[in-house]
């Protein structure tokens, strides 16, 4: 992973570009020495996208899923609250 300065990254933007997409590297660029942005190969955010939607479809089959429920004042009797 290459971390690069914004006022630094500014003017070699195509080159960073260039390595993100040629050579999947992920560059990060700071401001002011903190993390702000990512420029990262297109593969690793559809990537990122098909991970949190089968994230979601996998929370909302939970949700979804049929059982046993169990009274509330046994759930707060069991976690002494």
């Amino acid at each position: 992973m290459v971390i690069i300065d914004i006022t630094k990254a500014r003017g070699k933007l195509s080159s960073l570009f260039d390595r993100a997409h040629d050579k999947h590297e992920r560059i990060v660029i700071q401001r002011h020495g903190r993390d702000k942005v990512a420029i990262v190969p297109i593969e690793d955010v559809e990537t990122l996208q098909r991970m949190e939607n089968d994230l979601l479809d996998s929370a909302h089959a939970a949700f979804n899923e049929r059982g046993k429920s169990i009274p509330w004042d046994d759930v707060k009797k069991k976690l002494e609250l």
